[in-house]
This record gives C-alpha cells, structure tokens and sequence, in this order.
C-alpha cells in the first residue's frame, strides 16, 4: 500500500523499537503516513546504522527484538500509520566472524559448508583470505583459545581436528588465511560491497538464499506488519530485474522503492515491477532549480585561483582510475579473467577503462545496451590502444548477457563510479559544493523552471508513486545546510572576495579542502569546533589528496584540527557577519525546497528532525539524537492556532511539513496530476509555482537574494481559477483572477493553496 508520506527514523541501539513507538503518537499528529526505518534486522554488536546485517532470520535483540518489533508494529497499526523497512540485499557484515553464523560456518567448514554457496567467494583461490592483521608479522601475534584462534580482539574458528600445535600451525590448517590488511585490496577472495572488506557480498540470485535472507521479513509483510520496502543498493546485486520480480511476487501489494542513484536523464529500467527510486533524482532537480546560474563563471575562478582543478572530467578519471588500479584491484582482476582470447594485462586494463568510462552507475544488460555502448566508445577513445581488448569484451558482454563477466562489470561499475565520484571527486572538486550531492551533476549549474516542469510531469506520468526526498543517511549535508550553500551562488562576487580574503590569512594549505571549509563554515553555522573538525577530517581523507583513510599524513590532520580557532581569532567575526546577512534568505531557500519536495509528484519522505532547521553534515553528524519533547510541544502550539515567525525556531518549517502531511493523508485526490502555474511581471522568474490538481497550488519563492535586491515582487502577478483560495499555512482567503504574488507570500515565502477552502483540518 502506498503511504501518503514517509518519516524516517534511524534506529540504533539507543533508540530501538520501544522509543520508536513512544514517537509514533507524534508522527500522527505531524501528519506522517509511514514510519520509515533503518535495517531491523540482526547487525554488528554495536552497529550505530543496521546495515551491516549478520542474520536476517531475526528482529535485532539490541533494538528490543521480536516483542519490540510487534509492538512497534501493533503501535503504528492503531495509529493508521504504516511502516517501510529498509533491507539489504547485497551483502552481510563478517566484522565479527562469531555474529554471523553463516560466515562462521563457511570459516569453520570452507567450501563443503552448506552455506558456503551463500557468498560470493572465489574458490579457486584455495583458503578464504581474511584482511585483518595490521602487518604479515602479526601472524606471531595469533594465539587459541579452545576451539578459537584469537588475533587481539578478533576470534576465528578452528577446524575439527585441527586445534594441535602452535598457533601458526593451526593457522596454516584452517579454511582460511589471516593476512596483513593491505592485501585485500589487489588480493580478496570474496566480492565485498565497495571497498570494506567486512562487508560480504550476498548471492541472493540464488533461490535457495533469497528464501533464507528474505523469509522473516516477507512473513512481516505477509502478516501486515510492513507495508512497504525500501531496497538498499540494487545495483550489486547480480540480476536486478530477477530480484525485483522475484520480490514484488511474494509481496504483492507491497510499495517497493529502491535506493537506484539516476543521473539527469536517466530512468529505471521500465522491466523492474516497483514504485521508484527513493528520491535522490527529486533532490537534484529540487536543487538545481534554486541554483543561480550566473554564479557558474565567478566560483569557478575563484576555485582556479585558490588553486583547484576546475575540470571535472579530468577530475573524475584521476579518481575513478585510482579506484581501478589501488582499490578494487581484486575485483578487476577477477572480471578480467574472464574475458576470452585476450592478454591478460590488456584485459584488465579494458574492463577498468570501461568503468572508469560509465556516465551511469551500471547498464542493465540487455536493457541498457545504449549505457553500455557509450562506455566502451569512451573508453575506446581515451584509450585507443586498447581497441581490440575493448572490441573483445564488448562483444563477449553483449553476446552473453547473462554469463558470469557482463554480470560481474555490471555490479562493479557502480562501486567505481561510487567510489571515485561520489567519495572523492566530491571532495575534490569543490568549486560548489551544493552540487556535490548524492547522484548530481556538479556541471549542472542550475535549471531553469521550463526544465523543472517538464522533470516534474514526467515523474507525474511514470512514477508518481516515487519517494521524493531532501535528506537522507547518506546525503553529503542536511536540505537546510545544502539551501544555506545555495544562496552563496546568488551572492556569488561577495563570497568569492571573502575567501580570497579570508584564505589569505587563515586557508588551509590544501586548496580543495579550503574552499570546501568556508563553505561549510557559513553554511552550517552555528557549527562546534569538533563538529567541524570531525567532518573536515573525513572530507580530508576521502578526497585522498593530502591525507586518507589508510595513509595519514599526521602533520595535515593537526592543521585541519587547529583550524577553527585560527578561524575565530583571524576572521571570526567577518564569518558571523556574513552568516548573518544569508541567514534569512537561507530560510526562504530551505521552506520552498521543503514545500516543493512534500507537495511535488511522489511519496515525499521526512528525515528525523528535519521538520526543524537542521544544519547537519554527512554521517555520522546527520545520525544525531532528534529531540521529540520539544518538536512534540511546538507541534502542540501550531495545532493550537500559532502561526510563527519564519525566525531561528524554525517554527514555520515545522507548520509547513504539519499541514502539507496533514493534507496529502486527508485529501490525496488533490494531490493528482501536474501543471506548470506562470507568473507575469517584472519578478516571474522567482517564482516557482505549479498545480497538483485543480483545487491545489503551490506558490514558492526562488532566489531570495535576487528577489530582494531587485526590489521584491513589485506587481509580478500570477492568475488563480474561479473560487476562493485559502493559504492552509496562514489562514489568508485569496480571490480568483489575476493576483498579486506579494499579496499571497506576504506572511510566508511560500503559500499551500487550496480552493474554496474544502480543506479538512
């Protein structure tokens, strides 16, 4: 069953089943039509996000387990709210050999296991290489205990029979081989999911491990507990449409999405039986109509000055080829294995350059032959040397669709794409980081509101049952952060001065990071120093220039961590200055994309606590604890008569996502089919405004910057059908005809209207 709405809560140990259900009076109220939750199925001891599952037979014991997933379950029911899990199909965490029983099997067993098949591990190599000493020597480190081989705080199992002698003889005997962390990069025996060797990929093609990994959660949904699913990661799965089909059959009625990154243009394949994706192709285009475009030519010389690559093609191959020849070497050389009649250098070589060549995450062979296609011409051109290995793989992928290589460069690609754009170019290229977001273009700078429209009555025509989304676990910053960031391109020639200024005499020495610091300063204050400091750290060691994750450069990270105070006695006051002048068209920014997002076609989804400001950054600062007392209290007051100030509350946010919830779960026929509502006069293109149905309209402000320094919106007008139409946000009772915008967004920078007041509150 498709829910009007979605809120999503991020279960953890600390706020499990019982404290979701102590949330879900307040979901109702705010007007939520599903909660929306993390994995819930058995993690990693400890595990802060649930997608490292370990067995998905059971409810998680550190949420409150079955009794606590019943009640959560029974809870929402009552409530007539329904509740989406987020499941993961692709891999499973063997971090701790001992919480997956399965692995642990495997381990103990090797490949006479009965859930050996389970993994995706390549037997020919012999033993199943485990990643984990920090050095070759430390096998001396290993000692047994019992039937345990113990490596510190890591434990393995020992073989029947094969507990004798030194720890490194019994080592020697197992079914597996512990070696120094390095190795698993160019050296993995098993598919994994990126690059984190502890994360196992899954063979859920196969039908027998569908049954088992899927069998508790389809008895959820069998049973009316679950009434919709959201799929992590389809695109490492070995056929999707397979899986998808396989998965829509034995939950029928289910609303199925899945979390399917689209670049601009792109669609999901029309074979796959689900509703959407989860709204990261919403986001952008949500994004990217808010962006001024005349900040392109300004940000980009300031990125050069300050001495950045302001080429991102050449940006995104450097770091897509280190992802091929330094990260996923194991991988590439497995595919490259495959490919028939070909040198074996020559071979890997052509299925990297064909990777690093994807304008799309992966093709979906034979659907996606044009995907496919265009990768090899690319690569075909930057490498011409390589055009009869390429030629060879070609014809071997499109001619065997099915067989082992086109299924294993199909789910590698993405991984590539992942991890070089996405968790280092973005870090790279930071000319404007509003772009740099999960799934967008960073050379889409801004759309206009034609092509908004026509993105908008597409998704109403092919996939209005969509989730539409601003924020999720996994987006670069928080909807409120990223619509701050957007503002510093409408005041583009006044930022870029000051960074000139205040890098100056206070940048930090590596350029891409310095220009992605200022940005984030101004547009997530008020920020901590350790907040700042944590995620300049991470950004630091995913862009890889300076610093990374597994070669530090200790002397950097002690700049980045004395950077905040160098910032607060240099220029502090300069920066609050300039936070302060933005601040207010930042809240304009942040109340239209939010009212566009919740109003616009789909499903829209609510990240916890984003119903209030929320200047969070990337995970795990966006995995804070939500304070439901006070959103509880505010809510209290709306609903008591308050319309508030658009101020530091963010009061007016909260009513925003109150009464549109309220309306979308009250009166869904409103919110039916798409039309583009113009405006006319000198400030119409600040207005992004359009229709659901002929009894809804949506009135947005874009560019508050602009809007403002142009005067405002003198007599810009926009045209209302017969009736009378009320503002559910304030009340205000406009008449048809030709109406003044300054009249309807005189309270608010955005107005919800709906005719002849026929709304139910």
């Amino acid at each position: 069953m498709t829910p009007s709405s979605t809120y999503r809560l991020q279960l953890r140990p600390e706020f499990g089943f019982d404290d979701a259900s102590a949330v879900v009076p307040y979901l109702e109220a705010l007007g939520a039509g599903a909660a929306y939750v993390s994995p819930v199925l058995d993690a990693t001891p400890g595990s802060t996000h649930g997608y490292d599952v370990t067995d998905p037979r059971i409810a998680r014991p550190a949420l409150g387990g079955e009794a606590g997933r019943v009640r959560l379950s029974r809870r929402l029911r009552e409530s007539g709210l329904g509740l989406v899990v987020d499941i993961v199909p692709n891999h499973m965490s063997v971090e701790v050999p001992r919480a997956n029983p399965f692995w642990w099997d495997v381990l103990r067993i090797g490949k006479a296991s009965p859930f050996a098949h389970w993994f995706d591990i390549d037997w020919s190599r012999g033993r199943v290489l485990v990643p984990v000493l920090g050095s070759a020597d430390d096998v001396e480190a290993l000692s047994v205990d019992g039937d345990e081989l113990v490596y510190f705080d890591h434990r393995f199992p020992i073989t029947d029979g094969t507990g004798h002698g030194t720890p490194q003889e019994v080592h020697e005997r197992q079914h597996y081989e512990l070696v120094d962390w390095h190795r698993g990069n160019a050296e993995l025996s098993y598919r994994r999911f990126f690059d984190i060797t502890t994360l196992a990929a899954v063979a859920t093609e196969l039908l027998d491990v569908f049954e088992h990994t899927h069998g508790e959660v389809l008895r959820w949904v069998a049973e009316g507990d679950v009434t919709g699913l959201r799929i992590d990661h389809p695109d490492g799965l070995a056929d999707p449409t397979a899986y998808m089909e396989r998965l829509s059959q034995r939950a029928p009625g289910t609303w199925i999405v899945v979390e399917k990154i689209l670049h601009p243009g792109e669609q999901l394949p029309s074979s796959w039986p689900v509703d959407g994706t989860t709204g990261y192709d919403a986001l952008n285009d949500v994004l990217a109509v808010l962006v001024d475009p005349a900040a392109d030519e300004l940000l980009t010389r300031l990125a050069a000055d300050l001495g950045q690559s302001v080429h991102l093609a050449e940006v995104d191959e450097a770091t897509r080829r280190h992802v091929t020849d330094s990260i996923l070497v194991a991988e590439v050389r497995r595919i490259a294995a495959l490919v028939q009649d070909v040198d074996p250098e020559e071979a890997r070589a052509a299925v990297a350059e064909v990777m690093i060549a994807f304008e799309v995450y992966r093709s979906y062979l034979p659907e996606g032959r044009d995907d496919w296609d265009a990768a090899v011409e690319k690569a075909r051109e930057r490498r011409p040397r390589l055009a009869a290995a390429l030629d060879a793989l070609s014809a071997q992928v499109v001619e065997h669709p099915h067989d082992e290589l086109a299924v294993r460069i199909q789910q590698t690609s993405g991984m590539v794409v992942a991890k070089g754009t996405e968790d280092t170019t973005f870090y790279r290229f930071t000319r404007f980081a509003a772009l740099n977001e999960v799934g967008g273009s960073p050379e889409r700078f801004g759309i206009d509101l034609d092509a908004f429209h026509s993105s908008a009555m597409l998704r109403e025509e092919t996939s209005p049952e969509a989730m539409t989304t601003l924020t999720t676990h996994d987006t670069k910053r928080s909807e409120d952060t990223r619509a701050r960031m957007v503002v510093l391109a409408e005041v583009a020639e006044d930022f870029a001065s000051s960074v000139r200024s205040w890098s100056e005499r206070c940048g930090l020495s590596d350029p891409s990071l310095d220009l992605l610091a200022w940005q984030t300063l101004v547009a997530a204050a008020p920020l901590s120093d350790d907040r700042l400091v944590e995620y300049l750290l991470k950004a630091a060691k995913e862009g890889k220039t300076r610093t990374s994750w597994t070669e530090p450069d200790e002397s950097f990270e002690t700049e980045i961590r004395a950077w905040p105070a160098r910032v607060r006695e240099s220029v502090g006051p300069e920066v609050d200055a300039f936070v302060e002048r933005i601040t207010g068209w930042g809240w304009a920014t942040s109340l239209t994309q939010k009212l566009v997002q919740l109003a616009m076609p789909g499903v829209p989804d609510v990240y916890q606590g984003t119903e209030l400001w929320d200047f969070s950054l990337v995970d795990p600062d966006n995995r804070r604890a939500v304070d439901y007392a006070e959103r509880t209290a505010l809510l209290a007051r709306i609903e008591g008569g308050l319309v508030p100030e658009v101020d530091a509350t963010g009061a007016a946010k909260l009513l925003l996502v109150n009464r549109t919830l309220t309306l979308r779960r009250e009166r869904p026929e409103l919110f039916r089919g798409y039309a583009p509502l113009r405006a006319a006069g000198p400030a119409a293109e600040h207005l992004l405004a359009f229709t659901r149905s002929s009894d809804l309209a949506v009135l947005t402000t874009r560019l508050p910057a602009g809007l403002e320094v142009g005067g405002g919106w003198r007599d810009t007008t926009v045209q209302l059908d017969d009736g009378a139409w009320r503002d559910i946000l304030t009340g205000a009772v406009h008449e048809s005809g030709t109406v003044p915008v300054a009249d309807v967004l005189s309270t608010y920078p955005v107005a919800l209207l709906v005719r002849d007041g026929r709304d139910e509150e």
